[in-house]
């Protein structure tokens, strides 16, 4: 069986953990896993290795608990908030085209601002940039309710399709399309949030000296690569994400708040304890945040494990991060 790279491994394990956790069925949870390993039998290998039994016609059927068709959260802005304005953009990444979801406040929107020194109103140089990095499902409905939700605060939000290459998100099955996203070097994926800097450069309104980026589950870690290698971001936030290489860590510029679940069995927790040790020793400027009594993607209020109260804290925390650094 050929070796999985981190994001592949990752993802694996969040299947396997789905799946015995009641939140996939098992032919979704070997479906995704066979699109990854790119073979039955490694696949057949790699689930054996995670625990995972063969199929057994007397085994009962496990009791899948169910994801919401709509938010939950208090915080969720619907599309035609008069607060904000959204439309689909597309930038070039390398000669790629990339689409993205993009959220300007509409002018009902209160900025947010490190100081009052440097409120964009004062300054008249623009609005704070966030980047939002969607989860292993690509860009979905939630994501884009994510981007609404930091327009709502102030900011301008762009949320890019990192399967745009491949057709985008909705062009590609919900198996298909983590496989898409960790079989290539994720060094394409900083690349296209880079890109994306670049093109607001030229965007009237939006101030590029202050950018901050956030990112859920895949998201979380390709945050975390991104920060790595983009010294323009002043504020980065990882929602249990793997983390990057930590012979990278001492290139990271911004300000890092990591949000994670409790729950010890979330393989998002694998290497957190040598990453906070990376991060001290470098002297980043970071806080790593612990969530009591919740689990993985626990702030997806459109997921089967969303926690409203811990989910609503991780929120505020978040927006006071990025207040305080961008």
């Amino acid at each position: 069986m050929r070796e999985l790279n981190q994001f592949q491994n990752y993802l694996v394990h969040e299947f396997v953990d789905d799946y015995n956790d009641g939140l996939m069925s098992r032919r979704d949870m070997v479906a995704r896993v066979l699109h990854i390993t790119g073979g039955v039998a490694a696949a057949a290998t790699m689930l054996t290795t995670l625990g995972v039994r063969a199929a057994d016609a007397s085994e009962p059927t496990k009791f899948l608990r169910q994801a919401s068709p709509t938010p939950l959260s208090s915080r969720s802005v619907p599309e035609n908030d008069p607060a904000i304005r959204a439309t689909e953009i597309s930038y070039d990444s390398d000669g790629a085209a990339i689409t993205a979801y993009e959220v300007f406040p509409s002018g009902d929107a209160t900025p947010v601002a490190a100081s009052p020194e440097a409120s964009p109103v004062a300054s008249g140089g623009g609005l704070p940039l966030i980047l939002v990095c969607h989860e292993n499902r690509g860009l979905t409905d939630h994501i884009r309710d994510v981007a609404r939700r930091l327009a709502v605060a102030g900011y301008v939000a762009v949320a890019p399709d990192l399967v745009s290459r491949e057709g985008g998100t909705a062009s590609n099955s919900t198996d298909e399309v983590p496989a898409i996203l960790s079989n290539v070097d994720p060094a394409r994926h900083v690349g296209d949030f880079q890109a994306a800097i670049t093109h607001y450069g030229t965007v009237e309104g939006v101030d590029i000296t202050r950018i901050g980026m956030i990112g859920f589950c895949f998201g979380g870690g390709i945050t975390w690569r991104t920060a790595t290698a983009t010294p323009e971001l002043r504020a980065a936030v990882p929602f249990y994400g793997p983390p990057p290489p930590l012979e990278d860590v001492p290139n990271i510029r911004a300000a890092v708040l990591g949000v994670y679940a409790e729950d010890s069995g979330d393989f998002a927790n694998e290497g957190r304890d040598e990453l906070e040790a990376a991060l001290t020793e470098a002297g980043t400027t970071f806080r790593i945040n612990v969530y009591p009594g919740t689990q993985h993607a626990f702030h997806n209020d459109t997921g089967p494990r969303y926690n409203e109260e811990q989910a609503l804290v991780a929120w505020d925390d978040t927006l006071a991060w990025l207040g305080e650094y961008v």
